[in-house]
């Protein structure tokens, strides 16, 4: 039987920059540039439509050219976009990044100003059709009163991904400040969790956040592996080995995507976070940000 998930946030058109040989500051560096579709939110959903389920993205296009085709590529890879809206003279949400010669991420820039008009309004007038959702999945991307009207008014299990350092605050800020501080799911990687919480050390972190109110907390060390923490459990997995990293954008949004595909199937945490590791090292392995073959990987 077919899941249905909600997806809220962003969705970008990628540019990706990946290096011939070491990087030179302030000089023109011999690479190759991909263009794609990309957005936490986006990547997410598509995973997740890829793994079969049934998607609803929320999201905001620009109205322009990328937002045009944003909008028609996620017709195209079976995402339901009747609860996004158009932005008419805005600019379309844009992520740009640079990767070393190895694939790893050295800077990235995102233009994610559209979806600002995903307020608790925005949210208000879709809520009946998101509740109809077996899970809601929602990236950073939005605000921190988006962020809390979701927390307050979602009754299915509502996750979270912490998108980057600066926006992961939107979460912490939301829990401090809504009369139903509550959680399912927060995933960050080790930075964002570090820099929210200021502890270095992720168990700490991850204890940090469950005492607020998270009930399920997933930080991803890299190539360490992830470390999962609730309120009477914690785990550490190891990552799993990669042959050949070939680009990382994308990573954290598919093990998301794979934590919750093993929630529709049944698994409990933590045992879900050993699907969104399989998701993760798919995507790894791919030059795309969301990896058109992981159904037959992971599943």
């Amino acid at each position: 039987m077919q899941s249905t998930i909600s997806v809220i946030g962003g969705a970008n058109v990628d540019m990706s920059a990946t290096l011939f040989d070491s990087f030179i500051a302030a000089d023109s560096n011999p690479g190759k540039v991909d263009i794609g579709y990309g957005g936490v939110a986006r990547n997410i959903a598509h995973n997740l439509a890829l793994m079969g389920n049934r998607v609803k993205l929320l999201t905001a296009f620009g109205g322009d050219l990328f937002g045009r085709l944003l909008e028609d590529y996620c017709k195209q890879q079976g995402i339901d976009v009747r609860l996004s809206d158009t932005v008419d003279n805005a600019r379309s949400g844009t992520y740009l990044c640079i990767n070393n010669h190895s694939g790893e991420m050295i800077a990235a820039v995102a233009d994610t100003e559209v979806v600002s008009v995903i307020t608790p309004e925005w949210l208000e007038k879709r809520l009946g059709d998101v509740n109809q959702s077996d899970y809601v999945v929602a990236d950073t991307n939005i605000s921190e009163q988006a962020i809390r009207y979701l927390m307050e008014n979602v009754t299915v299990p509502l996750l979270i991904d912490g998108v980057s350092s600066t926006k992961a605050h939107r979460v912490m800020n939301a829990l401090s400040k809504s009369k139903l501080p509550y959680l399912h799911s927060l995933k960050l990687n080790l930075k964002e969790a570090v820099a929210i919480t200021n502890e270095a050390d992720y168990a700490l972190a991850a204890q940090r956040l469950i005492d607020l109110g998270v009930a399920h907390v997933y930080i991803t060390l890299g190539s360490e592996g992830v470390y999962c923490r609730s309120a009477a459990q914690e785990w550490l997995y190891p990552a799993l080995p990669v042959t050949e990293v070939v680009n990382t954008n994308g990573a954290g949004d598919a093990f998301l995507a794979g934590v919750v595909y093993a929630m529709t199937k049944g698994l409990e945490f933590p045992q879900t976070a050993q699907y969104g590791l399989m998701a993760a090292r798919a995507t790894l392995m791919s030059p795309k940000a969301v990896n058109p073959e992981i159904a037959n990987i992971l599943l």
